[in-house]
């Protein structure tokens, strides 16, 4: 299964990797003046004199590492893509296809992509994202690119001069954003240092919306404080469902191979949550060390504490679709409320925290085990507010003849109905998802060419999570920030509901036990959908724990920079990273 199109290294030989190579430092480099003439160092500059020999070479280095962030953004593109001579119309084209994912910059891959691309269209060809596809692709040259080999020279020229003269100086490095989360208090980060809509989503977060999230406690009733991992996390996928539905088997189905730690069998065999992701060598790391490395976007799980990090590890292995995508293998979910007594941990709670996190999530239910239980039911029900990223997949359909089979996928339908309060129908894959044949002497051949269609259709699905990615966190962004200002409206409400001197915990308890009464207050006074606000008793049980005294009242200047994030400067970050040739 290919993801995000073909790898563009895998249609691209050495050799032309290596020219794109330069070209790509070029065009990352920013322009080299052709009336430049590097100034010659004194050869009687003393080699001691450190500061002035620095200072000597700034003009080369700021040449040379005039940008250097490994990454092609709207401004390198047109100039460098302007020595092609192609058609405006035909560029936009090239960056739409490079930039699928609309990050707003171009890396290495995405570059080679959009070279091959030029060289197509420089060869009279019409370019599309099928083009990639092509079999004759990687006998293409490199394009023709007026005026590159000029400023090759002059950079590598520069280059010498800097290596010459660099000893013992530190090399420009690519772009890191991890230092910006050290403070605890919000700073002030260089328009400069934003090289794509990630970036920005980081900046405008950190100066604007996480002060209001410490000030009114946010991270304590309704997400933890997001960190940098959050936001460059791969997008996830996660799997839910009755035991032996098929959960593991789907992961495996989808990467061709078994993953470090998978068991399967017919009894309850995930008995954890299981992120599946990649890395340089298959292992699998415990829950409690996942949660505490930096590089890791899973810090937030620490607030259910160490038994259910007991239940929870990851799988690493190398493989190119966990290159694009990290799925999230859950225990299957079990009826009966003594089962979920005997859960050390809140199981709501934490699929309601990957549901958040979490770009797709299929619901699996196999012909067999239609039934939703009472647990299950709760877990649907702490999916609300992504009722959009939910599937359904009926697994195993290859078990039930076709008369059968139209009477399993009603009763499902039916049994989906009564507890997905959308108004909408949800989708729903039909299939058997695994390495096996399709039980064709049960379905017969049209329910055959049914299953390969539905297939093809959860794998389209699949395939465009990658591009949709950045999108997707905008959204969630977008809604985050929705989110804290009704919280921080609620949190000023009660102070201001506080009397100043006596009777304070009589007060407290009353506000507590009248909090949906206080919550229609702030929805009628700040004119905010009620769909907005958070669960009553949610709310409520993490109120207990507070003295509503000593929160803080509402800061109209924390609201309005909120409200100025989401009305101008969202919108603003996107238009600057856009198609540079719209």
């Amino acid at each position: 299964m290919e993801i995000g199109g073909q790898h563009p290294a895998s249609s691209c030989s050495k050799e032309h990797q290596k020219i794109y190579r330069d070209w790509f430092a070029l065009a990352d480099s920013g322009p080299i003046p052709a009336s430049h003439s590097p100034p010659l160092i004194p050869s009687n500059r003393s080699p001691s004199a450190s500061c002035s020999r620095f200072d000597s070479i700034a003009p080369l280095t700021a040449l040379l590492f005039a940008d250097g962030d490994g990454r092609i953004t709207g401004p390198d593109a047109i100039r460098f893509f302007a020595m092609s001579s192609l058609p405006r119309a035909d560029l936009k084209q090239v960056w739409a296809i490079a930039d699928s994912k609309r990050l707003g910059y171009l890396g290495f891959g995405e570059f080679i992509t959009a070279m091959q691309l030029v060289s197509l269209a420089q060869a009279g060809n019409e370019i599309s994202q099928d083009s990639l596809q092509r079999e004759d692709l990687i006998s293409f040259n490199p394009p023709v690119m007026e005026g590159l080999d000029a400023q090759l020279a002059k950079s590598k020229h520069l280059a010498k001069r800097v290596d010459q003269d660099m000893d013992g100086f530190p090399q420009a490095q690519g772009p890191s954003t991890n230092h910006w989360f050290n403070s605890k208090s919000s700073k002030k980060i260089p328009l400069t240092a934003v090289t794509s809509v990630i970036d920005g989503l980081k900046r405008l977060y950190i100066e604007k919306l996480k002060p209001l999230e410490v000030t009114y406690k946010f991270n304590d009733f309704v997400s933890p404080l997001l960190t940098n991992s959050d936001f460059d996390a791969k997008p996830m996928v996660m799997l839910l469902g009755q035991y032996s539905t098929g959960k593991t088997t789907f992961i495996k189905h989808l990467l061709k191979t078994s993953y470090p730690g998978a068991h399967i069998g017919p009894e309850p065999t995930t008995d954890r949550f299981v992120v599946v992701m990649s890395g340089p060598d298959e292992r699998t790391i415990p829950g409690n060390t996942l949660a505490v490395q930096a590089d890791m976007p899973f810090s937030g799980l620490t607030t259910f504490g160490t038994s259910f990090l007991s239940k929870f590890e990851c799988s690493q292995m190398p493989h190119p679709l966990l290159e694009h995508i990290t799925f999230v293998d859950t225990p299957g979910v079990l009826s009966g409320e003594k089962q979920r007594t005997q859960r050390s941990y809140e199981f709501t709670g934490v699929t309601s925290w990957f549901a958040a996190k979490c770009d797709l999530i299929l619901l699996l239910f196999d012909p067999h085990k239609l039934d939703i239980s009472d647990e299950f039911k709760r877990v649907i029900g702490s999916l609300r507010g992504h009722d959009d990223k939910i599937r359904v997949v009926l697994n195993k359909a290859d078990q039930i003849d076709t008369q059968q089979l139209m009477r399993v996928y009603g009763a499902l339908m039916w049994s989906l109905g009564k507890v997905l309060n959308t108004p909408e129908v949800s989708r729903v894959y039909i299939g058997s998802f695994n390495d096996k044949p399709v039980k064709e002497s049960a379905v017969g051949p049209i329910g055959k060419e049914l299953f390969e269609k539905e297939q093809d259709d959860l794998l389209s699905d699949l395939k465009d999570i990658p591009k949709k990615a950045c999108d997707r966190r905008i959204n969630e962004f977008v809604k985050r920030a929705r989110a804290a200002k009704i919280h921080a409206y609620i949190i000023g409400h009660l102070k201001n509901q506080m009397p100043t001197m006596m009777g304070k915990a009589k007060a407290q308890q009353k506000l507590i036990d009248n909090l949906e009464g206080e919550f229609a207050k702030v929805q009628r006074e700040h004119h905010l959908p009620a769909g907005d606000f958070p669960y009553v008793e949610h709310f409520r049980e993490a109120l207990g724990g507070y003295s509503i005294d000593r929160f803080e009242k509402v800061k109209p200047k924390m609201i309005q920079a909120v409200d100025d994030m989401l009305g101008y400067d969202i919108p603003e970050l996107l238009k600057n990273f856009r198609n540079p040739y719209e």
